[in-house]
């Protein structure tokens, strides 16, 4: 099972050729296929789910109960991130047009009552995927999203600064 997700992970990397020069888009005449923000998330959930499995020693049938925990919880961080991304451009919006502070306290009450069911959902998911773990799991499960987040900004940055080298107008943006 371990082996056939690698597979198709690295076979999935290997099609896209702009992903590995770090192009999110491609330039005009350029036959590179566009890499979208989601099509990116989706790829290195894919990579963590492998990477979750490996690290953490799970065997096939403590897999199959950890593959659905372990989504949920990457599917509620991911919504909550995009909600709360929603509501600050609101309260960006109502702060540059100087709007009343009666409509920029409602927004910022919308923001902590995201926060706030957020934490809780986000709880609820990692309490899931406790579940299928033993202690010491738990413990280096922990670890393991710490590096992750970590190889995500390192991947990140990469992708700026091969796409600032491959179009140096954009530096001045």
């Amino acid at each position: 099972m371990k082996r056939t997700g690698a597979t198709l992970l690295a076979v999935a990397l290997l099609a896209m050729p702009g992903l590995a020069r770090g192009q999110a888009r491609s330039e005009p005449g350029d036959d590179v296929p566009a890499v979208t923000p989601f099509e990116l998330q989706r790829l290195f959930d894919s990579y963590a789910l492998l990477q979750a499995q490996e690290f953490l020693k799970i065997n096939d049938e403590q897999y199959a109960r950890f593959l659905p925990r372990f989504k949920a919880l990457q599917d509620t961080r991911r919504q909550a991130l995009q909600q709360r991304a929603r509501v600050l451009n609101v309260i960006r919006r109502l702060v540059n047009e100087n709007q009343p502070e009666d409509q920029i306290r409602g927004a910022l009450k919308q923001l902590q009552d995201i926060e706030d069911r957020a934490s809780a959902e986000t709880r609820k998911a990692q309490d899931g995927v406790d579940s299928v773990l033993d202690v010491p799991q738990q413990a280096k499960f922990r670890i393991f999203e710490e590096q992750m987040e970590r190889r995500k900004l390192e991947l990140v940055t990469r992708a700026r600064q091969a796409n600032r080298a491959n179009n140096p107008n954009r530096q001045q943006q």
